[in-house]
């Protein structure tokens, strides 16, 4: 196993984790663009963007893009979060460079006005479905009142509002501003030819124009507050909570996954065993979300509306008792088992090690192989994980319930009546 690195002339970064065991091949190009980027005006637009990507380009239609990549065997796809856009395919080695050329292109869309429009309706469309399904937005919802007026409230999907009223010259400016070279990592991970994927990319995106892309990253101010969102036609009753935690940047990160692991993992964990085992809930966790400047402890859970009111007491009893006793020494190992199997498992194909790589560069410009994160997991300290519970409280924060009932209370570290929302 070997980490390489190189940096094109304009820029662009390419990583790559070569392992000459592997059978077959991961691509991906991460892009540092993400709702958080996005303005009022075109709030939505990175994640239109990545459908506009397989619309095809200058010189392929979107028929061509799909028959290029069903040629190549390839098991292709792309996502859109706060922070990243990721285009990326897993391929047999031998597709490596066909791969990187044809990713590149869609990485270069040619945003043709009749597949803008048509293409609008279908995100206007995903928009309603969300909205229209469990848990209702309720975790886009939530963020919005947790982080203000911080780009980190932005949802990915944007609003009906703002996808209707985007015009192409504002996706082509967006694309002009966030795609620049300096702001696209291309990973690779698997049996990779290092040199060729050198030469392939400075061949496909060489010529890319460097181009200077700014983030926001302020600071913020958690505000605490119960909020209720009222959902006639759903069946359950369904909550989210935020809760601050540790930001990407912060060698904490990994205590915090633990003790989401202990606390909310979806089983063995304290809500599992209290919640979930006994039949309260039909579900309950608790995860932790990192961000460049900013992180959060989210708990999710949904139930019968009749309950909720007991359910979310049980939640803060429980956060309130870590909080006073902390986690002990078993718990923290099992919790590292855990992460750890399924850090391996993960790592086992390229396809898995392709995120971690493509992640850790482009956020912490850091490479860690699987023995590295095992290493880093096990030296977390029992004292560091039960610190984290009185840095970062989980009984504070922001908490929506969404559903039937509008008349749902704060539980009792809480106070006052909840707003409706």
């Amino acid at each position: 196993m070997e980490f390489r690195n190189r940096t094109l002339d304009n820029g662009l970064e390419v990583v790559a984790e070569v392992n000459p065991e592997a059978y077959s091949t991961a691509l991906g190009f991460f892009v540092r663009a993400g709702s958080r980027d996005e303005t009022a005006d075109v709030a939505g637009v990175s994640h239109f963007l990545e459908h506009m990507a397989f619309k095809g380009t200058e010189s392929r239609s979107a028929d061509d893009v799909n028959r290029e990549f069903d040629e190549l065997g390839a098991h292709y796809n792309a996502c859109t979060s706060e922070e990243h856009t990721i285009f990326y395919a897993a391929v047999l080695p031998e597709y490596q460079d066909a791969t990187v050329a044809l990713l590149a292109d869609i990485l270069r869309p040619a945003l043709r006005e009749e597949d803008f429009e048509t293409e609008k309706k279908v995100i206007v469309e995903e928009i309603c479905m969300y909205e229209d399904m469990p848990p209702f937005g309720a975790d886009d919802k939530c963020r919005a009142a947790f982080f203000g007026a911080h780009p980190l409230s932005h949802s990915v999907l944007g609003t009906v509002e703002s996808i209707e009223r985007l015009s192409l010259a504002a996706m082509r400016d967006y694309v002009r501003r966030r795609y620049g070279p300096a702001n696209v990592v291309l990973a690779a991970a698997g049996r990779i030819d290092f040199d060729a994927l050198v030469n392939v990319a400075d061949r496909t995106c060489g010529m890319w124009p460097s181009v200077v892309a700014e983030r926001l990253v302020p600071e913020f101010e958690p505000i605490d507050q119960f909020l209720v969102v009222e959902k006639h036609s759903a069946i359950q009753q369904y909550a989210v909570g935020l809760a601050p935690g540790p930001s990407a940047e912060s060698p904490r990160r990994h205590a915090a996954k633990l003790l989401a692991t202990i606390l909310g993992d979806e089983l063995g964990s304290r809500l599992y065993w209290e919640l979930v085992e006994p039949g309260l809930v039909e579900h309950a966790g608790l995860n932790h979300c990192e961000y460049e400047g900013a992180g959060v402890m989210m708990t999710y859970l949904g139930c019968s509306p009749e309950t909720i009111d007991d359910n979310l007491r049980r939640v803060r009893d429980l956060y309130a008792r870590a909080e006073r006793e902390g986690v002990d020494e078993d718990e923290l190992r099992q919790a590292k088992n855990k992460v750890r199997s399924r850090l391996v498992l993960s790592g086992e194909r390229p396809r898995g090690r392709l995120f971690m790589v493509g992640g850790d560069w482009i956020v912490r410009r850091e490479y860690q192989s699987v023995a590295d994160e095992l290493a880093t997991l096990e030296a977390v300290s029992l004292d560091e994980v039960n610190s984290l519970l009185r840095e970062f409280p989980l009984t504070r924060g922001t908490m929506m319930t969404i559903g039937p009932r509008t008349d749902v209370r704060p539980p009792n570290s809480l106070v006052g009546q909840a707003p409706r929302a």
